[in-house]
Parts: structure tokens; C-alpha cells; sequence
């Protein structure tokens, strides 16, 4: 599955654009957020995502888990939301 990384300073319309893409392509994507901010910003994306697939037909499921990433020789709490085609 296609992992999108997303920061919150991420432009949503531009990550939407992105889910859309990998949705029409393969049915499925993750997208990743760490912090308040990034997940605001992916959240955002996958509203707006949905926006641009309902009127082809492709309805969307998001269903969010934890992850954990190593940044900085730190390990971070991820909001895993993978998104699919319902």
C-alpha cells in the first residue's frame, strides 16, 4: 500500500489531489501524520478527496490506527488513516 506522509504545513488541496490519484489507481491508500497540525492538514485532504471522487461514483472508508516512526533518533506516535474504496 502507498504511504503518504503528511506535515502541517502540508497544503490539503495538493495531498487531496494526491489520495484521489492513488485511489483511482490502486483502491487504497495510508496516509501518515504526526502531531495536532499534520493531522488536521490529512484529515482536511481526505474530506476534500472525497469531495473529488464521490461524482465518479468511488464513495471512501478511512479507518485510523496508531504507527510509531523514528524522527531524529526520537521514536513518534504516527495517526495512520488508511483510506479506501468503498
Amino acid at each position: 500500500m502507498e504511504v503518504l506522509k503528511v506535515s502541517a504545513k502540508s497544503a490539503p488541496n495538493a495531498v487531496a489531489g494526491a489520495i484521489a490519484g492513488v485511489i483511482r489507481k490502486s483502491g487504497s491508500v495510508e496516509v501518515q501524520a504526526v502531531g495536532a497540525g499534520a493531522t488536521n492538514q490529512a484529515v482536511k485532504a481526505i474530506a476534500i478527496a472525497r469531495g473529488y471522487l464521490v461524482p465518479a461514483g468511488m464513495d471512501l472508508t478511512c479507518v485510523p490506527t496508531f504507527g510509531s516512526v523514528v524522527i531524529n533518533d526520537e521514536e513518534r506516535t504516527t495517526i495512520r488513516l488508511i483510506v479506501e474504496r468503498k
